[in-house]
């Protein structure tokens, strides 16, 4: 991670964090704006965007203008500087980077990546989380101020526990902002996650987005997650989510796929690519051809759960192996097979407790597969799908011999 700094609109020195992919050129470059009277520290901020960078995004979160490390005065700031904070980050990774793709935002700042969405050319897909659909929606926490600030011209107005001034400018700026009726128009896909439960910006703020906005367009629920993500699962997924899901509408520049070609971890061969950052413990991204998820250990083997552990894989591999093996059979003798579903459990057992096993002594591996298939079926198909099951290419493999070759590159 590195910090850096680059000019607002307005003069102001904004200061923000940049995240590389370790070991590799990032897939594409994002933009994350925290949520309002934050910083770029938050918490849910920076899981969001070390969840990204995980999956080869390149992620910068700054301080808007007048918090955190940034220069000048928050009293001084409206709505539409947030969002000309927000391109000046973009121009700033233009002339020193890659012109970003991706624009993430959080609360309020979720809203006004919606609203730079619509202005930065380079920006193929956007997401909102627990946003509010329109700016005003601010306004809501600062009911009792209001009059003040009309009559006064600026009030203290307590958000999130600390006192700020906001000026009759700001209300007015806020006021004149029209989100949903701009959506229609809005060119970079988009992605609406919202806590359901969330008690400070309804989840109906949500829908609204969502049904303004034209297509393509999706919605992911954060479940249990409160406004903040302040739970680390809850921020680390909605991360993961981002990335996974904006991959599908990113450029293929020249670079990256010239990039795609010269490192191991792009290219499309057979078999798996992991990588892992000591410093991330037992997370660790796995790419296999153009698909790329996250591997991790349980937190009862202190990992932070954020994706299958190894073993966990190998059952896959095989139960994933069985599913497509007996639905090609099926497919081809025309039996009436409407689903297969196949669980598989890694245990390792004495040897002396197996009865058809060649070892003796010591412990064994043991895959322990429990098939289901739907269909009117009589016994002596399902027997035979069971013995078809033994076939499966990933069932012969771990049956075979097999040695593992390993060379430094």
């Amino acid at each position: 991670m590195s910090t850096v700094e680059f000019p607002s609109s307005q003069g102001h020195t904004l200061t923000g964090d940049l995240e590389l992919p370790q070991g590799q050129s990032p897939r594409a470059f994002a933009v994350l704006a925290h949520c309002f009277t934050c910083t770029r520290k938050i918490r849910a901020a920076v899981n969001i965007s070390r969840a990204m960078v995980a999956e080869g995004i390149a992620v910068l979160r700054f301080d808007f203008t007048g918090l955190g490390d940034s220069d000048g005065d928050f009293s001084e700031t409206a709505f539409s500087a947030n969002v000309e904070d927000l391109l000046a980050a973009a121009d700033w990774l233009s002339a020193n980077h890659q012109a970003p793709q991706i624009l993430v935002g959080h609360s309020l700042g979720g809203t006004a990546a919606l609203a730079a969405a619509m202005r930065l050319d380079s920006c193929k897909a956007v997401a909102s989380i627990n946003a509010p659909a329109e700016p005003k929606h601010i306004l809501q926490h600062m009911a009792e101020s209001l009059s003040a600030i009309e009559h006064e011209g600026s009030a203290f107005v307590n958000l999130g526990g600390r006192p700020f001034r906001i000026k009759q400018d700001f209300v007015d700026d806020i006021r004149q902002q029209d989100i949903l009726s701009s959506l229609k128009t809005m060119q970079p896909a988009l992605l609406v996650l919202h806590a359901p439960l969330d008690k400070t910006v309804s989840v109906s703020n949500a829908q609204e987005i969502f049904i303004a906005a034209r297509h393509p367009k999706s919605f992911v629920s954060l479940d249990d997650a409160d406004h903040l993500l302040s739970k680390e699962i809850d921020s680390q997924y909605a991360g993961r989510m981002i990335a996974n899901w904006a991959s599908r509408y990113l450029d293929q520049t020249p670079s990256a796929q010239a990039d795609t070609t010269a490192s191991p971890d792009r290219a499309v061969t057979p078999g798996a690519m992991v990588t892992g950052r000591t410093a991330d413990g037992f997370t660790c991204r796995v790419r296999a051809g153009q698909h790329d998820w996250l591997a991790d250990e349980p937190q009862s083997m202190k990992g932070k759960d954020l994706g299958p552990d190894p073993y966990a894989h190998l059952c896959a591999a095989l139960a994933s192996c069985t599913v497509m093996t007996l639905n090609m059979y099926a497919r081809h003798k025309q039996m009436p097979v409407t689903e297969v579903s196949c669980h598989v459990t890694h245990d390792r057992l004495h040897a002396s407790d197996c009865t058809d096993c060649e070892q003796t002594d010591g412990k064994i591996d043991v895959l322990q597969r429990k098939i289901s298939i739907s269909g009117e079926l009589d016994d002596e198909q399902r027997q035979r799908m069971l013995e078809i099951a033994d076939r499966c290419p990933v069932h012969r493999t771990l049956e075979n011999e097999i040695k593992v070759r390993s060379s430094l590159l």
